[in-house]
């Protein structure tokens, strides 16, 4: 049995390990890498290390940091209310809304898990104060930024046309950018018609939590239900003067004088320093090309020396059974490399001789292999495995590369992808081993059908 095909297997076994045993697959993925880069591969300690995903390391303490820092403070509080106003209480078209942002930013040039990393836990904060499936709101932002992704300035793009005009093929970059578009956007709506975005949209309560402060609502609610006693202590005087004497006793009588700082809907130092950072953030990463999670840990370290007591139990909701997960995952994915696994895998399939075939085949190659590795190192090696079956003329080359692109990139919502696991990590309030599941599973469902579809849709055809 070739080394390669044992490495693939032991990865099988530490998905089914970690999937019957509840163990963290980051863990069981070290040591698969240990025992296959020392037992199979006869590397040493450095050469495993190697493919330890450090910068993503970084983004995810940075970015989790951060925004735990935000949270604790009021800030993604804020940013929810700020949206919903800005929606004029349509719960329903948030999630449109940060699907379009997410877009926008990677169409003019940020990096995809950059804007993911910036989009991510104010979508998903939003989602849990407003009971949205995490699923949904994570599953917009990521399609959003992949579909943005290809535009002809966008980071993804330059580099695929980059390939193309290197290996002397035909290109048409507007085809690129629109195949992805269209491909994300689609995919989009199909998630948020079967993950109950329709029903968002006869949510009232969110106009009612736009139109008032949060001191003026609760004083609305317990006015609301004087009736059936549900007052915070003036019950006894407020029941019989009806609900306009409550309005006007409430926010006296009932109300503790702290709940003005606690109003979500009004900045404070922490919240107008913390939007700064976050501004900031935006900025370094966009217009300077900064990391993401080297400037994250910066701000977060800045707004934790101005306000401490926020920033007191910051570093413990980092999500550390996440990084521990997705590092792990990524190391073994570096030994696979190392070892020669994924390009032996990518030229079995291009000496079939059937080139519709090999078209389809490289395109689930793109997908699976994306789902745990870097898009665009994918990109970069299955772009030239197509080469000599393209230079025959029986597949058009503008679709098999826009079939390609969109296959490596469309499952960066798996848990294992650095957009995935942004979106993993940045989801307050979930039960994360269910999320992961959710996200796996879902991956699995867009690695197994979006490939034949890009396929049957832009190789089949001919185009280019």
């Amino acid at each position: 049995m070739s080394a390669e095909l044992i490495s693939i297997l032991v990865l099988v076994v530490v998905f089914v390990i970690a999937t019957t045993r509840s163990i963290n697959m980051g863990a069981l993925a070290f040591a698969a890498a240990y025992g296959v880069g020392e037992l199979v591969a006869d590397f040493d300690a450095d050469k495993i290390f190697a493919g330890f995903p450090g910068d993503l390391f970084v983004v995810l303490v940075g970015v989790t940091y951060l925004f735990a820092i935000a949270r604790a403070n009021g800030t993604t509080d804020w940013l929810v209310h700020a949206s919903i106003r800005l929606v004029r209480g349509r719960v329903v078209l948030i999630p449109w809304v940060m699907f379009v942002l997410t877009g926008a930013l990677t169409a003019i040039g940020a990096v995809s898990p950059a804007a993911v990393a910036i989009v991510a836990p104010i979508a998903l904060s939003f989602a849990a104060r407003y009971h949205i499936s995490p699923l949904l709101m994570g599953a917009m932002v990521v399609h959003g930024a992949q579909g943005g992704g290809f535009s002809p300035i966008s980071i993804y793009g330059t580099i695929v046309n980059g390939i193309v005009e290197r290996e002397k093929l035909p290109g048409n970059e507007i085809a690129l950018f629109l195949a992805s578009l269209v491909v994300n956007l689609v995919i989009a709506g199909v998630v948020f018609v079967l993950f109950g975005g329709l029903k968002l949209r006869n949510d009232e309560s969110v106009t009612e939590t736009v139109s008032v402060s949060a001191s003026s609502t609760a004083s609305s609610a317990a006015s609301a239900s004087s009736s059936a006693g549900a007052g915070a202590g003036a019950d006894e005087k407020s029941e019989p003067e009806g609900p306009e004497a409550d309005r006007k006793k409430d926010p006296s009588q009932e109300e503790p004088s702290a709940e003005p700082e606690d109003d979500t809907t009004r900045l404070n130092p922490a919240r107008t320093a913390t939007l700064a950072a976050l501004v900031a953030l935006v900025v370094a990463v966009l217009a300077f090309d900064l990391d993401a999670g080297l400037t994250s840990i910066t701000l977060a370290v800045l707004l934790s020396t101005c306000w401490p007591e926020d920033s007191r139990n910051a570093v413990s909701q980092i999500a550390w059974p996440t990084v521990l997960l997705i590092c792990g995952v990524l190391t073994y994915v570096g030994v696979l490399d190392e070892m020669g696994t994924i390009d032996w895998a990518g030229e079995g399939v291009s000496d079939i001789g059937v080139p519709l075939l090999s078209a389809v085949l490289l395109c689930y190659i793109g997908a699976l292999v994306s789902a745990f590795a870097s898009s665009v190192g994918i990109m970069g090696a299955l772009i030239p495995l197509a080469v000599p079956f393209l230079a025959q003329g029986e597949i058009g080359a503008v679709g098999m590369v826009a079939a390609l692109a969109v296959s490596a990139t469309v499952v960066d919502v798996s848990p294992f992808s650095t957009n995935g696991a942004l979106v993993l990590a940045a989801a307050p309030g979930v039960d994360r081993e269910r999320f992961f599941r959710q996200l796996m599973m879902y991956g699995g469902i867009v690695v197994a059908v979006v490939p034949a579809v890009v396929w049957l849709a832009l190789v089949v055809p001919g185009w280019g």
